[in-house]
């Protein structure tokens, strides 16, 4: 397939499908991480919170580098490899655990290798269709890739009645591995002409020095909203709150896990159209709108209640806010970021976001236990809207 007359290139394809298979693998695993914790091992809330923002902080750290890396190297995919190969092998490992301490260094090493992958595969996906694709591409890897996130917990929800957690962590690694051998075998590095980029900016800091002014300016706004953007696991462990009560602790954890497929479906029926409203009507207005749901959503959690309506509504709500904030906001990245520095630029991208959910998901575990899960979400509503404002001036993008 020509991939200038078409925005799915076999490269978008494939990437969409490798990214299916790896998050079918750790989704499986986030599905039950938290009632294994809370449940098996007997960890509150906090724990969960701190082991999210530690995941998603170790791998803020290899996300810039990687991408400079498969700059400077002019290839992506030795980065990419490595890191399906991590999160492939560590996520199953989570089986073995018999304390958090080893859950938080088992999900923090896979998590960077999802941070070494990250980069240098959304800078692949950007240069393997035309600019004015970019929304749909994003779009499509974003729905393959949440297609694998609603199969994963999917697959636990069926499982989670007849095995332990310990096994459903164990045969987490299947599609892990599958993903890994696709990348190897099936994506195909594209070949990228030299400019003078590369000579007149050698180092590390100067390639960072080098991003467009716009692309920083945009990259304020994500992070304030990234303040307020916790692990969606923190949206599932409310649900089972509200309602163990009536429902007793077995039927709340499966009611759960129901309502957390349901958000991975309403962000995978979301990514492609909202790419394509991007790509049509501007993306900057479309993300300020995913900022502004996210506000909505929070607000609603914080007041959380068992009707079951209710909860639909806001598992749905929380997966096309997500759907927007992941598709619009790379997609809005590759459309400043030259081809040659594009690796960076994600890495950076990715590290802002992973610096937010650090912040996030641990502030908001450690209100929800000093305070209330009302607070909790009430914080994240007030930074999410915020974070819209400060999209709203930003200057030259659209």
């Amino acid at each position: 397939m020509n991939r200038k007359s078409s925005w799915l290139s076999k490269n978008v394809f494939f990437l969409g499908l490798v990214s299916l298979l790896s998050d079918a693998s750790h989704e499986m695993a986030t599905a039950i991480l938290p009632f294994f914790l809370t449940l098996d091992l007997k960890y509150s809330a906090a724990a969960l919170g701190l082991i999210e923002g530690l995941s998603d902080g170790a791998s803020s750290f290899v996300k810039p580098f990687s991408g400079y890396v498969s700059d400077r190297i002019e290839r992506r995919k030795p980065p990419m490899s490595f890191g399906y190969a991590l999160t492939g092998l560590l996520i199953p490992a989570i089986g073995f655990a018999s304390n958090w301490l080893q859950i938080a260094a088992l999900r923090a090493g896979a998590w960077i290798g999802r941070g070494a992958r990250g980069g240098p595969r959304d800078a692949l996906l950007a240069d393997s269709v035309p600019s004015q694709a970019h929304g749909r591409a994003f779009g499509f890897h974003r729905a393959m890739d949440t297609i694998g996130a609603a199969v994963g917990p999917a697959f636990a929800l069926v499982l989670v009645s007849t095995l332990g957690y310990r096994d459903i962590f164990f045969l987490s690694a299947l599609p892990g591995v599958a993903a890994l051998v696709i990348v190897l075998l099936f994506v195909k590095e594209l070949k990228r002409k030299r400019g003078g980029h590369r000579s007149a900016s050698p180092g590390f800091v100067k390639t960072l020095l080098a991003l467009p002014r716009r692309f920083v300016s945009l990259l304020v706004a994500i992070g304030i909203f990234g303040l307020s953007n916790f692990a969606n696991t923190l949206f599932t462990l409310r649900a089972e709150e509200v309602l163990a009560p009536r429902l007793g602790t077995t039927s709340a954890t499966l009611l759960a896990v129901a309502l957390y497929t349901l958000l991975n479906i309403a962000y995978a029926v979301a990514c492609f159209p909202i790419g394509a409203l991007g790509d049509r009507f501007g993306k900057r207005g479309v993300l300020v709108a995913g900022y502004f749901l996210s506000s909505v959503i929070c607000l609603a959690t914080a007041y959380l209640t068992a009707d079951l309506l209710y909860l639909a509504l806001i598992f749905v709500g929380a997966g096309i806010f997500t759907a927007t904030t992941e598709t619009i906001e790379g997609a809005l990245a590759a459309d400043l970021l030259p081809s040659e520095i594009r690796g960076t630029g994600f890495g950076v991208l990715q590290m802002i976001n992973g610096i937010g959910d650090l912040a996030s998901s641990t502030i908001v575990g450690l209100l929800w236990v000093a305070h209330s899960p009302t607070l909790a979400f009430q914080y994240s509503a007030v930074l999410s809207a915020v974070g819209a404002l400060a999209l709203l001036r930003v200057k030259g993008i659209s």
